[in-house]
């Protein structure tokens, strides 16, 4: 049995499911190319003792050569804080905030997420993203609200278009159930 605020959530946005399924937004790539200052920076801040990133030999032997930890994925989208020849950039999950001004559900919890690597990430490498929205599903209520979820895709490529990761985002957006 549906609530008559599913029944108007689901009404007022079905028409929106199909044009939004499936869109996509390049994101370009980010401000900093990997480097490996980076790297060791990085698997200092974390205490990481793995001779991948520490020593050239074994990083040599096990991947062929450096390598930047999984972990650092994110890393290189980051905007850099001062850029004079900044360009606009396109927030993290933008996809996700269109999707919720779009279906007029204000509110929002990432509810699972999943990354999938591919080739490993190198200095040199510059890395871009896009943005997927790959599932919108039925409205629904919970404790939280009423409303849709929803999944998008961040695909990280290389600058030979060789994917680094998939990473999965399961979202549930809604409008407040009245208190």
């Amino acid at each position: 049995m549906s609530s008559a605020l599913e029944e108007e959530i689901g009404a007022r946005t079905a028409a929106l499911v199909p044009k939004w399924t499936g869109a996509s937004l390049d994101a370009g790539p980010g401000d900093v190319e990997c480097e490996r200052g980076y790297i060791l920076h990085w698997a200092e801040a974390t205490e990481n003792a793995n001779l991948l990133y520490w020593d050239e030999g074994v990083a040599q032997d096990v991947t062929g050569g450096w390598i930047a930890p999984p972990s650092m994925l994110s890393v290189w989208m980051r905007p850099l804080m001062f850029n004079p020849n900044a360009r606009e950039q396109v927030r993290p999950l933008e996809m996700h905030f269109r999707l919720k001004d779009a279906f007029e559900l204000p509110e929002g919890i990432v509810t699972g997420n999943e990354i999938v690597f591919g080739v490993p990430v190198r200095p040199g490498d510059m890395i871009a993203t896009k943005q997927t929205v790959t599932e919108i599903g039925d409205v629904r209520t919970n404790r939280l609200g009423t409303g849709r979820p929803w999944t998008i895709d961040v695909t990280y490529t290389n600058q030979r278009d060789e994917v680094v990761a998939v990473e999965s985002y399961r979202m549930f957006c809604y409008v407040r159930n009245a208190s």
